[in-house]
């Protein structure tokens, strides 16, 4: 299709902007930003100069700057592949258990800026936690959901984060996960995850789960993976290494399973089957 009108229209730093047809990368960069020295379109970093096109999105971003509030949440967003960050500001996870799994899970989709996250745990942090758990020595002895929404809101401001001090029923289960477009099940406990799966099955059948089951040791990350178990219900994990003497949980496969949960969470979001 042949160009057409003298002018072009731009997303910069989450503006909409129109600029005259040919004008480049550092052009825009020198009439708005002076001095940006990290400059990205559609996702991906630029250190050369480029004609920009028609509904490119760019982020003029100057290292060691801290932008205004107003400018942040885009200039976060800057990496993101475009179009993904305006559909999942409007989505919701629960996050059901905030230990390894969750912890780390809750972390990774608030750096993909989802709008809402419901943080569900009746636990306080423990010194053993910390040996995998996104929690700090000085939070000892606090509520893993007071602690968790502390963290999220030093990564992102953005995020809409509701806590729950409480344990999970089946009776419950739906009614505490309602209006969530996801939940991550990220227990240890076999009873607190049948009981989390029965209930949304029962009252919630439509609202996808993305489980965990067979994540400790230090046996290879590539056996960790996602598979369907049944409708709306996808396992992540090995399918067979639990906690038990001499196997313990650890930082690096436990995170390898809580970043596939996340991962599985914003495809379904995105309107994406996780394992295809």
């Amino acid at each position: 299709m042949p160009e057409s009108g003298p002018f072009i229209a731009l997303t910069v730093d989450e503006r909409a902007r129109r600029a005259p047809r040919g004008t480049t990368l550092f052009a825009l960069r020198d009439a708005l930003k002076p001095g940006a020295d990290v400059l990205v379109v559609n996702g991906f970093p630029r250190t050369a100069d480029v004609e920009l096109a028609d509904g490119d999105v760019v982020a003029l971003i100057r290292r060691g700057e801290i932008p205004a509030r107003d400018e942040l949440e885009a200039l976060m967003a800057a990496r993101h592949t475009p179009g993904v960050h305006a559909r999942l500001k409007r989505a919701a996870a629960g996050i059901a258990g905030c230990g390894g799994l969750g912890s780390a899970a809750a972390i990774a989709l608030a750096r993909v800026g989802i709008g809402r996250l419901r943080l569900v745990d009746f636990d306080v942090v423990e010194p053993s936690n910390l040996n995998r758990q996104q929690f700090f020595v000085d939070q000892i002895g606090r509520p893993k959901v007071e602690a968790l929404a502390e963290n999220l809101a030093r990564i992102n401001p953005f995020v809409v984060v509701e806590t729950e001090r409480r344990r999970i029923g089946r009776d419950d289960a739906a009614a505490v996960f309602a209006g969530c477009d996801v939940v991550l099940e990220c227990f240890d406990d076999p009873r607190a995850k049948r009981d989390l799966l029965l209930g949304l099955r029962a009252g919630a059948p439509a609202t996808p789960l993305v489980a965990a089951s067979g994540v400790a040791g230090f046996g290879t990350a590539n056996s960790v993976r996602v598979r369907r178990a049944m409708e709306n219900v996808w396992v992540v994990g090995d399918g067979e290494t639990a906690a038990a003497p001499g196997t313990g949980l650890m930082a690096p496969r436990v995170g390898v399973a809580a970043h596939h949960q996340a991962n599985a969470a914003l495809r379904l979001i995105l309107g994406l089957d996780p394992v295809e």
